[in-house]
């Protein structure tokens, strides 16, 4: 398998240590890619020229994070990162959905602080700034849902990767400022072995 990425996105994270924890990462080539390029192969591959995008060994093309990540689970008999039915399937999925939601906040912040100075909009991040905030105000409150770091789930490493995020590229913004419970989860979850590596370049 071949999987288009970057090492500064949160979404190619969440999908990487996926395979860490399932045990498939030494199945998959990693192949970085200028998304922004026009010559990059990934604009024939995704429409959407977004990463992650992985490459099937039989020939498929997925994207993006959930649909990757559950292909990935769907290829082990152990421990499934997306449980099959029940309360804790959609736990895991409303997890991720909000770990997913901090990020995609985070990146679009992140991109505004590209663009040139007269063109950014100062409304516009405080309004994803404060999504982000909010979605961590809920984590603190439902920290005892979020799953035991010696068992992730893929909702578990979706928030794990928003935490590693904010700390990499808004670490001025510290999110643990009163969510002590939070806090106390990511110190936990942040050694497993997955976190440890794919933690993204110091710049």
């Amino acid at each position: 398998m071949k999987l288009r990425y970057s090492q500064t996105s949160p979404f190619v994270r969440k999908v990487l240590m996926a395979a860490h924890e399932i045990g498939l990462a030494d199945r998959i080539e990693i192949s970085p890619t200028d998304v922004w390029s026009p010559d990059s192969p990934i604009v024939r591959e995704n429409p959407l020229s977004k990463i992650p995008t992985l490459l099937t060994d039989d020939g498929m093309v997925l994207f993006d994070s959930p649909v990757i990540v559950e292909y990935l689970d769907s290829l082990h008999d152990g421990r499934k990162l997306i449980p099959a039915i029940g309360p804790a399937r959609w736990l895991a999925l409303r997890q991720q959905a909000l770990g997913d939601g901090i990020c995609d906040a985070g990146v679009l912040r992140r991109v505004e602080t590209l663009r040139p100075a007269n063109l950014r909009s100062a409304d516009w991040d405080s309004r994803q700034r404060a999504a982000i905030f909010r979605a961590f105000d809920r984590l603190e409150v439902e920290a005892g849902d979020l799953p035991d770091p010696e068992g992730q789930t893929v909702g578990g490493l979706a928030v794990l990767s928003a935490m590693g995020y904010m700390d990499f590229r808004f670490a001025h913004e510290p999110w643990r400022t009163g969510r002590p419970a939070l806090a106390r989860w990511f110190d936990g979850a942040a050694r497993r072995a997955s976190f440890e590596a794919t933690l993204p370049p110091r710049e």
